[in-house]
Formats: structure tokens, sequence, C-alpha cells
């Protein structure tokens, strides 16, 4: 795939890269290992400083960053802009608790007595140059999320970003050079999926994250593995919305609208399969395909767009395949279902009802707006809908009833129960999943601990 910009709403390749070459990562690799060796002693007031001065550049910064995050991969600019505000609301989280998450900590004297010990704590230090694999849905939000905590706890980062978002790439190290980070605490390899495997193999780099596809996550965790190097996967996700009798069906449905469609449909934590009891689902689900066919698509430039472009000619042709998969084997379409007519990769928000377990999209993720209705006859047979997924990444739940709630975050499995609203990542929460979602943390302190030297400090008598 080549390193370029093209625009997803005509299909205008706008600008194109030359990968780098051996060399020049080499010298980046070079420069991140002795950039570590003197970042690491920085102060967290020093780091802070820094990272605020970030969040200050990316806020003057705004428009024309939202503008750019359109532009590579499609998303109304609206919701571009909020990204963009995200992005420094998580620096300055980081900034103003990376201290406090960070410091030492001391067991009770007593509980060490018996070791020999007078004192014993433990201190978290960091790794090295980390390397970061980045996907192109939220180019800005993925990469910060990393780095904030990241820099913040005296590492460095190496960011391979998605090819068909290099202009988005090359600014983030831009960013963090103007906020005044040392050279080469934050560097942007432009390179190929291929030559990921070098990178992550060599000594310098001492562990990874990735969020992106589940080959790619088991690609980097294959190499990961072998060379005994820390990782953290963010993978796919097909989270359940499940709706209860006790629940607000007329709100439920208009939170389902944004839950499935936000990023143009193109989130790992959207929602995107709607398990429904049946005792309210004729009444959501004619609410929610209404709103789901009022929706505008078009122009992602323009303020009054819903729905944008998916990123690629080859991600809207993934999606037909599941729909069309679908409606062979007896799914009803409610609305949408067909590709518009003319420039740019388009696709109808779309909801496909009477979804049987021998279906594709029963399985696989749908990326792009399109949502899958379930009906279920009671708690029970909800959850069995909502576990019956290789994925878990996180979950909505819909209901007033408290004991359901309990239930309901008892038995999903999933890195995330939201009750009456939808998914969404915050800077103080922690944000992964499980089983084919991925392992590890993002976010809060369990995120900027990830990649940490976990060190216990013994003193003797």
């Amino acid at each position: 795939m080549p390193i370029a910009t093209v625009n997803p709403a005509n299909g205008e390749t706008l600008k194109t890269y030359q990968a780098m070459g051996e060399e020049e990562v080499e010298r980046r690799l070079q420069l991140a290992e002795a950039t570590f060796r003197t970042y690491r002693t920085t102060t967290f007031d020093e780091r802070a400083r820094m990272l605020h001065r970030a969040a200050d550049l990316l806020d003057e910064d705004q428009d024309e960053v939202a503008r750019m995050l359109t532009t590579e991969m499609g998303k109304p600019l609206r919701q571009a802009r909020a990204e963009a505000a995200k992005c420094a609301k998580a620096m300055r989280w980081y900034a103003g608790n990376a201290a406090a998450l960070l410091a030492d900590e001391e067991p009770d004297a007593s509980d060490v007595k018996d070791s020999g010990a007078s004192r014993a704590l433990v201190r978290y230090r960091p790794l090295g140059p980390v390397l970061a694999v980045m996907p192109w849905n939220f180019p800005l939000w993925q990469v910060v999320r990393f780095a904030a905590p990241a820099l913040m706890a005296g590492n460095v980062g190496l960011l391979k970003h998605a090819s068909n978002v290099p202009q988005t790439a090359l600014y983030l190290e831009d960013l963090f050079h103007r906020a005044g980070f040392p050279e080469g605490t934050f560097q942007t390899l432009l390179i190929g999926s291929a030559a990921v495997d070098d990178v992550l193999r060599d000594e310098r780099v001492r562990a990874a994250t990735l969020t992106g596809s589940e080959p790619a996550g088991r690609a980097v965790a294959s190499t990961a593995g072998e060379m005994i190097k820390k990782t953290v996967l963010e993978l796919g996700g097909s989270d359940p919305f499940v709706v209860m009798p006790s629940a607000d069906v007329e709100r439920a449905a208009q939170v389902a609208v944004t839950a499935r469609v936000q990023n143009n449909g193109q989130s790992c934590i959207a929602a995107k399969r709607f398990i429904v009891h049946t005792d309210v689902y004729d009444a959501f689900a004619e609410r929610f395909a209404a709103g789901m066919k009022a929706l505008t698509v078009g122009d992602p430039m323009e303020d009054g767009t819903d729905v944008g472009p998916l990123a690629s000619e080859q991600g809207r042709a993934d999606l037909e395949e599941l729909v069309d998969d679908a409606v062979r084997s007896g799914a009803t379409v409610l609305c949408g279902g067909e590709r518009p007519d003319g420039p740019g990769w388009f696709y109808p928000p779309t909801v496909l009802a009477d979804i049987t377990r021998e279906m594709r999209i029963h399985r696989e993720e749908a990326f792009g707006p399109v949502a899958t209705l379930y009906r279920a006859a009671d708690l029970d047979e909800a959850v069995l809908i909502a576990n019956d997924s290789p994925f878990g990444l996180s979950s909505n739940v819909w209901t007033r009833d408290e004991d359901e709630v309990d239930r309901f975050v008892r038995d999903l499995e999933a890195g995330g129960v939201f009750v009456n609203g939808m998914t969404a990542s915050h800077p103080a929460l922690p944000f992964g999943g499980v089983k084919r979602s991925g392992y590890g943390r993002e976010l809060s302190g369990h995120g900027i601990r990830e990649f940490c030297n976990i060190t216990t400090v013994w003193h003797g008598a």
C-alpha cells in the first residue's frame, strides 16, 4: 500500500510520500536510543510543561488539523474538531496526573519486616523506545492516548502510522518538537507494514503497542513474543448494545444511531450488534431504523453531514461483502444496504434484522455504518447473544433495573460495560478488551504503567 493521502470523498490522490530507507530508519533508532538516555532523567514537571505546551499548540491548530483529518480519512469535520479537542484534553490530564499515578509505593513496614528490610518500595521507571503501530480511523487520538502517558513516564516514542494518514503522522512529530520535547523523543517512521517486523526485532525497541486489525495484532504479538518484548494490543470489536423493557426506548434508539455511525461507523468501540428484548423490540427497531435512514450522507467538509465516506475502497468492498452475505442468507434490510452511485467510497447507514449465527456478519466486525438487530426473549438470552462473539472490547446496556445491571456487569465478556449510555474512551478510565479484542489497557493509571519497569527497591536493616 503506498504512503499517500487519498481523499475518500472523491478518490483523488493528493500527496504521495517516499518510504524511509534503511539508513534513515537506522538513524532514527539511534536517535531514539540516545535521546532516551537523557530524557529519562527529566522531571515530571519538565515533561508536564512540554505536554501542556503541546496541548496549547494543538488547540491553536484545531481548524487546520480537523481539515487534515477529514481529508485523509473522511470523518465529518465537526467530529474531526472534537477529536483534536479530546487529544488536547488527554495531554493536559496526563500532564497533571502522571506524577501521582507513578509515585513510589511503599508497603507497610510490618509486611516486609520478615524479609529483613528496613524499608521497601515500588518505583515505576521508563522502559525505553516504544514502537506504536497505529490505525487511520482516529489518526490523532489513537496516537495521543499512547504518546501522552508514554512520554510522561519518561519513554520515547516511535510511530508507524497507517499508510493513508501520512500528513497526520508527520504533524504529530512536528507538534511534539514545537512543544519543546528534545529531538528524538517522538519520531514518525514513514515505512510500510512489511518493515515493522525489522523495527520490532531491533534490540533498541523495548516494547510495542498496536491498535488495528486482528491479523496485524497477531503479527506484532508473534514477533514480540519471540523477542520477549512487552506489548499492548487493542484490536477489533463488535460491541453489543442491549435494550431491556425498563429502558427509555426512545432515548436508547436515539443514542444507538450515534453509537453506530460515529466516525462513519469505523470505530472499534462503536455499537454494532443491537440486542433487544422482545417486549420492546418492535418499538426500538422502528425508531432505530427511522433514525438511521434520516441521517445525511455526503461531503464530510460540510457541517450538515452526519456520515461521510469510508476511508478506503477496500473497506467499502469488505463491508458490502458482509451485507450481501447476510441478505443472501435471509437477513431483512430495514434501511440502506445498497452502494450509492457517484464518486467517493460512500455507503448508506444500514440496519439488518433476522440475523442468524451462520451469517458472516454475526462473527465478523462490520467496519462501517451497518447495524445488526437481534431479538432476545429474556436477560439470559441477551447475555448469550452478546457473548457469542470472538470479540470483547466494550458493551452497552440499557435498563433501569439495578439487579439487571449487576447481572450484565457480572456476565458480559467485555473490557467495559456502559449503562444507559454509549461507549466512549476517557483519559481517566482504562480502555481495552478481552478475547480477540486484545490485551493490556490504555489510558488511566493502568495505561501509563503498561510501559514502565515496575521496580522493587529493598533496603536492608
